[in-house]
């Protein structure tokens, strides 16, 4: 069974915001950022800095874009000045590594990475997958792979009327759903998540996997990785090759496994705290899509992204000169009241408008509307299967940490006897 193989030390060891696996993107940040985001952002559009030396944490912090110290460092604060960044790739460039311009104009030191691409090879190389991960396409991977890791994460404590849900339920449905997806088995997954930054030791597991689905393809990712054809730039069309399709498969286990469980716990944060709230999503599960949404806006798991900028430019006043790096804080224009009314409270029945918290512009995340079947999905199980769930009145309650990384700490609830599938 899919539980008898998961180890839950591993687990907390791999997805727990405190633990030295996470304490480099700044996870054992506990403050609440979001005042002096505020401040910031009422101050001015831009400010010269990175978001966490703005935000007052003095460590050191990686995350995309970072450290870089030798190139100047902007921050952005507002929805507007974010939303144009997002959309105006050519002059804020894309990359998880260093993007500079040569005297013809043209991109250079630029991974192969779709993250780094742009412009038209973006554009094919992201429509491959991009069905695989469009709305329509929720109920495959929910079929699949989603219910059936909700579910027997559930069976584990649903006999015990209590339980914590963060780490021991939220962290584990995106890991085994996208390995699934990959036929990576389970024995397998919380590996194969830990050596994500080691690519030969990734590729080691993907490359039988990868000769099989050649041979005999199957309904899976990988199939549809080994099955697609691009076109190159003169027209002729042509198979992925093993690399490309490493290069693809590693950059969605970094996605897939990274950032879903937090915002999941995020969202069970959110309404747990708010009894009335969840009442109301009990009671009409249509209110777990707007939840959803508004965790989304409210509290980005992943509260700034960064940019390389191609040429000199002025942004919102200021002038940001070609090699910057400039850094955007989705959290403070997520409730940029500009925008939003009363932008600091959780209110799942706002009128929805478009957020910053999936991106945006043509790197806006791909996996995306997979991320909103596992949250439904999952919370939807709970209440369906926890009667009278709540968070444990004798337990610590959870709380929001992490800079550029930000989830909940435990989430300890009770409820009564549960419910069998």
């Amino acid at each position: 069974m899919i539980t008898e193989e998961l180890d839950r030390d591993r687990i907390r060891q791999l997805f727990d915001l405190r633990s030295s696996y996470n304490v480099r993107t700044g996870g054992d940040f506990e403050d609440d950022p979001y005042p002096v985001w505020r401040e910031l952002r009422e101050r001015a559009a831009v400010h010269e800095g990175t978001v966490h030396e703005l935000t007052g944490y003095d460590h050191p912090a990686m995350f995309q874009g970072l450290p870089y110290p030798d190139r100047p460092h902007f921050s952005v604060f507002t929805f507007d000045a974010c939303d144009r960044v997002f959309r105006d790739h050519e002059t804020f460039a894309s990359s998880p590594e260093a993007v500079d311009v040569d005297a013809a104009g043209g991109q250079v030191g630029v991974a192969s990475s779709m993250l780094s691409m742009g412009g038209a090879q973006h554009r094919r190389y992201r429509a491959l997958v991009q069905p695989s991960f469009a709305p329509a396409r929720g109920q495959w991977w929910i079929t699949n792979w989603i219910a059936e890791t909700v579910h027997a994460l559930i069976d584990r404590f649903v006999d015990e009327g209590a339980a914590e849900l963060n780490v021991d339920f939220c962290a584990a449905i995106p890991v085994l759903t996208i390995t699934s997806s990959f036929g990576v088995p389970v024995s397998e997954a919380l590996r194969l998540r830990e050596v994500l930054t080691d690519p030969p030791a990734v590729i080691r597991t993907l490359a039988p996997i990868v000769a099989a689905r050649r041979d005999s393809p199957r309904d899976d990712l990988i199939s549809v990785l080994v099955g697609a054809e691009i076109a190159d730039e003169d027209g002729v069309r042509h198979r992925l090759s093993d690399a490309e399709i490493y290069s693809f498969a590693i950059l969605l286990l970094l996605a897939g496994s990274g950032t879903t469980w937090k915002q999941m716990g995020i969202t069970l944060t959110a309404l747990l705290r708010r009894p009335d709230v969840l009442a109301a999503v009990r009671a009409d599960r249509s209110l777990l899509r707007l939840a959803v949404e508004e965790s989304v806006r409210w509290a980005p798991t992943d509260p700034m992204f960064s940019r390389f900028v191609t040429r000199d430019v002025e942004l919102a006043g200021r002038r940001i000169p070609r090699g910057s790096l400039v850094h955007l804080c989705l959290g403070a224009a997520n409730r940029d009241p500009a925008r939003w009314e009363r932008p600091d409270e959780f209110d799942i029945s706002r009128p929805m408008k478009r957020s910053l918290g999936f991106g945006g512009g043509a790197h806006i995340c791909l996996g995306m509307h997979v991320a909103r079947a596992e949250i439904s999905t999952g919370i939807g199980a709970l209440l369906d299967r926890l009667p009278n769930l709540r968070l444990d009145p004798a337990a610590e309650p959870p709380r929001l940490i992490g800079m550029y990384e930000r989830g909940a700490t435990e989430i300890p609830v009770v409820f009564d006897r549960g419910m069998p599938r």
